[in-house]
């Protein structure tokens, strides 16, 4: 704040102004987010590597930068792709914070301002908001997660027992 090299409230005037205004906020959500996705993915891949796949690949002459890319990072996509649904929806509880916190008018201020004036239809339709959003993304994780890994599938019928 006392450098002043960036705005620390409100939204800002045009576009270019409002990109500068939102530089702040958007770097803190982004920050613990993006490392928690990294170190799920850092894991899956280490996971990944200790399979027999790659060890057969390897010994087939594979070039490494192949093994990654096709069996490593293909395997270890679907913990990625469930992580990344789940910071998704965090980072739409998290919004409501960052916009109290430096000032952004949006879901978060109506929320904030609702829940002190005892205004509960408000807080309850946000509510209602935050959870289909939450709901939604987490239905399509688990339509793309048989798309990225083979080895899941959507479930199938069993006729008899």
């Amino acid at each position: 704040m006392k450098l002043g090299w960036f705005p620390t409230s409100g939204a800002g005037e045009g576009l270019g102004d409002m990109l500068w205004h939102l530089s702040l906020p958007a770097i803190a959500l982004a920050l613990y987010l993006i490392g928690m996705l990294a170190r799920v993915t850092r894991s899956a891949m280490l996971e990944a590597l200790e399979g027999e796949h790659v060890t057969v690949a390897r010994s087939r002459g594979v070039p490494e930068r192949e093994v990654i890319s096709r069996h490593v990072f293909r395997n270890a996509l679907g913990t990625v792709l469930t992580t990344g649904g789940l910071i998704v929806s965090t980072l739409l509880v998290c919004t409501i914070l960052v916009e109290s916190a430096f000032g952004i008018g949006g879901l978060g201020q109506l929320l904030e301002l609702s829940s002190t004036t005892k205004d509960f239809p408000t807080v309850q339709a946000i509510s209602l908001i935050i959870v289909a959003l939450f709901m939604t993304v987490n239905l399509i994780v688990d339509l793309l997660h048989p798309l990225v890994d083979p080895r899941v599938t959507l479930g199938s019928r069993r006729s008899g027992a």
